[in-house]
């Protein structure tokens, strides 16, 4: 269901405000450039500063603009079980293809806790589940055990793994076997990811190369292995560029200079710095996406 280049999705601000036309366009590029797949409301569509409403509205945006062409996956997670099980249920109700559940962060659940988390939400919303498990943001780090646990549950599908451990995907592997679909969350590692037994990647720097993107992991699945390892080369300077900044500042300064997005985040995020701005554009340059 879920493979190749799937782009955590940028929400465009326009003096405060979601920027619903330059979204919905947006998407539709990222379809035409041949994006395997969408995720509004992640860690790069800023979250944690949408209203419920904004988010509920994102959320329908996306599967509008989309059509049916590729599986969105909406960003459904929360610290507070009680309002990802909400987020979820209208998820479903809108047409999502399935929900990125993140770890719940400040809360610092036990590994039960996580279990008991997850579990609450997929008996509530039938809907599939992502697990996003990313301890850099979210603090807790979902052991291999507890995954294996809730991948016995019928709808918890698969897992966006940014760890960063290229040991995780083949102990998962091994635990839960190959129908669990487990997608990197680090652009950086995503080919060593495919090797340790992923199928994609849930990728920041899709959003202004998703055509580039695509055809890294679209070459891997043909086992072009030359093809796929020349985009790697030309993208990994990209990809540290987005992050060398909080991300999503780095990739919004980026967007906009393509003429996508303006570089608005909000608050406690600020503007990519003009250093910042200088590696991006230099990054952009050398992977031909500037002039």
């Amino acid at each position: 269901m879920l493979y190749g280049s799937i782009v955590a999705l940028l929400t465009p601000f326009k003096n405060g405000k979601v920027d619903e036309a330059a979204f919905q366009s947006f998407v539709e590029w990222q379809v035409a450039q041949g994006t395997h797949g969408l995720v509004p409301c992640g860690t790069t569509g800023e979250s944690p500063t949408l209203s419920h409403e904004e988010h509920n509205r994102v959320v329908e945006l996306c599967i509008e603009a989309a059509g049916g062409k590729v599986p969105v996956v909406a960003g459904t997670g929360s610290n507070s079980t009680e309002e990802a099980i909400s987020l979820t249920q209208h998820a479903k109700k809108a047409g999502a293809t399935a929900a990125l559940v993140v770890t719940p962060y400040y809360n610092k659940p036990t590994q039960e806790g996580l279990y008991q988390h997850f579990k609450a939400i997929h008996d509530a919303a039938d809907l599939p589940i992502v697990i996003y498990n990313i301890p850099g943001r979210s603090v807790v780090d979902m052991s291999v055990a507890t995954m294996a646990r809730l991948a016995k549950l019928p709808n918890i599908i698969g897992v966006k793994d940014a760890t960063a451990d290229l040991a995780r995907p083949v102990r998962l592997l091994q635990e839960v076997g190959p129908d669990f679909i487990q997608l990197s969350g680090e652009d950086a590692t995503a080919l060593a990811f495919n090797a340790q037994g992923g199928v994609g990647c849930i990728s920041v720097t899709a959003n202004i190369a998703p055509a580039q993107c695509a055809a890294m992991q679209d070459a891997w699945r043909k086992g072009d292995l030359a093809t796929a390892y020349t985009y790697r080369d030309l993208l990994t300077p990209l990809h540290d560029s987005m992050f060398v900044e909080t991300s999503p500042a780095p990739v919004k300064y980026a967007a906009s200079l393509l003429g996508k997005s303006s570089d608005e985040v909000r608050l406690p995020l600020v503007a990519a710095s003009e250093s910042t701005r200088t590696t991006v554009r230099d990054a952009m340059k050398k992977a031909g996406l500037l002039s």
